[in-house]
């Protein structure tokens, strides 16, 4: 396996850094240029962990003020995710945008009725997993894939295998964090799918893929509350 990138290695130090500290939300980091010397490491790797830091909402930069912390991941996050891994982890999120949006455009002009009668399967299976206690990544899982191969090229489902330990992880953790957070958040979850599912069903190509990027957006948020 590939040694982690520095800017990764930089991203993992400042989020471990932040729990050492016992930052809270609203506190602000290190400058920049003491981050770096702290760290070891340039402040061009630096620059690069804060802006994939702010893109995942753990910090927030301010014109002239420095970052500050927004909102560290869940603990709960940790047990599916080693925090070694996290950067990784959550940057999969920026290819599933990509692929998985597409893929739900192209599900909403191609698919076939034998294959939404499936999407409609794999939906009503996520829906009865989520009403209960029982495990749901794998039914979560089951659906995304269905979308992918109703895309009607191979080649979509290729490039989410060579992401899916990652995106285990994340279907694994988010079931997880979410049903320790109020009923309204599976309940959100659920309608996101939904959402997904209707505007393929009615080939409604645009909406399927904001759909598709809504959700995945949303599910990266819950993975950080």
């Amino acid at each position: 396996m590939a040694a982690p990138r520095l800017a990764d290695q930089a991203y993992t130090r400042i989020v471990e850094l932040i729990g050492e500290r016992e930052l809270r939300v609203g506190d602000r980091l290190p400058a920049e240029p003491r981050l770096a010397e702290m760290l070891g490491m340039s402040r061009t790797v630096v620059r690069e962990a804060l802006v994939r830091l702010s893109a995942d909402g753990i910090t927030e930069a301010r014109r002239g003020a420095g970052s500050f912390v927004k909102g560290p991941p869940s603990n709960r996050l940790h047990a599916f995710v080693p925090l070694s891994g996290l950067a990784a982890t959550l940057g999969s999120y920026e290819v599933r945008f990509v692929l998985e949006s597409e893929a739900a455009r192209l599900a909403a002009y191609r698919r076939s009725d034998e294959e939404m009668a499936g999407i409609d399967e794999a939906l009503d299976a996520l829906r009865q997993v989520l009403s209960s206690a029982a495990p749901a990544h794998a039914e979560d899982m089951e659906l995304h894939r269905r979308i992918l191969r109703a895309a009607g090229n191979p080649a979509f489902e290729t490039a989410f295998d060579a992401l899916l330990p990652d995106i285990d992880r994340v279907m694994r953790a988010g079931v997880d964090i979410s049903r320790a957070r109020p009923p309204e958040v599976i309940a959100a979850m659920m309608r996101e799918h939904e959402d997904v599912v209707d505007a393929v069903r009615a080939q409604d190509a645009d909406r399927a893929a904001l759909a598709m990027r809504w959700h995945l957006s949303e599910g990266r948020v819950r993975l950080l509350r």
